[in-house]
């Protein structure tokens, strides 16, 4: 079971669904203002939603970090594995096979949600094909994901993969060219993309892994003249991403 809270995670989460939905259930304990809007959507989608006592809400999201367990007076709950279903990678890796021009962006062991939601959100905002995460060495905790996105991981084609070096393997043999984020690169803005591009953003401490620096054909620096020696992975993410999409404009 996952326990969504935030009033923008639920409502983008709610606007994203498809179809006939199962085993998702709002619960809250006051309808205020912003909680009847929520309402109001769940209803239009046969949504079940159930009034209950703060108490229950804080018990439903005890396990939550201490960000996500501000509830706000309401919890989007998805009890199934249907509901938690991630895209497959394979057929995202068809679709991409097909376009001319497309950008993928991997986050290689980026273990604090807080930049991988930020990061999300500069994704949804360039409208970025697809975002690959790992399934081990990076964060997890899509509570703070989705409320830190604003939502927008709910928009963004996200996909967790248990060997990030073979996916971008076959990225690579569908035509991508891969340039990897770090220092000691080539200035960004002296580097042509590739129309089709991915690009890999390091961890907040090490950056890129040996194993997948080896797969990347460029390395991409961004220049800067403060006394700090790097930017915030989520920001380098963001200024990254305006150039690429400067470059590359999306195709839809």
């Amino acid at each position: 079971m996952r326990v969504l809270t935030g009033f923008h995670a639920i409502e983008e989460g709610l606007r994203a669904i498809e179809g006939k939905p199962s085993g998702i259930h709002i619960k809250y304990a006051k309808a205020g203002p912003r909680v009847k809007k929520i309402l109001a959507q769940a209803q239009d989608l046969s949504i079940p939603c159930t009034q209950t006592t703060d108490q229950e809400l804080d018990s439903l999201s005890a396990h939550l970090s201490e960000t996500a367990r501000d509830h706000r007076g309401i919890v989007m709950i998805l009890a199934n594995e249907e509901a938690l279903k991630t895209p497959d990678f394979d057929e995202y890796l068809a679709l991409l096979s097909k376009k001319e021009r497309a950008v993928v962006l991997v986050l290689d062991s980026i273990t604090d949600p807080h930049n991988v939601g930020a990061i999300i959100r500069s994704a949804d905002q360039f409208a970025i094909d697809l975002v690959i995460l790992p399934e081990r060495r990076g964060a997890t905790d899509f509570g703070i994901i989705s409320r830190t996105s604003a939502g927008a991981s709910s928009w963004v084609p996200l996909v967790i993969t248990v060997n990030l070096t073979r996916a971008i393997d076959q990225l690579k043999e569908a035509g991508f060219w891969v340039y990897g984020a770090d220092a000691g690169g080539q200035k960004l803005a002296e580097t042509p993309f590739a129309d089709k591009s991915l690009i890999i953003m390091g961890s907040e401490g090490t950056g890129m892994g040996r194993l997948i620096r080896e797969r990347c054909d460029h390395i991409v620096s961004i220049p800067t003249s403060g006394k700090l020696d790097s930017l915030n992975v989520s920001v380098a993410a963001g200024i990254l991403l305006y150039e690429i999409r400067r470059q590359i404009p999306s195709q839809g």
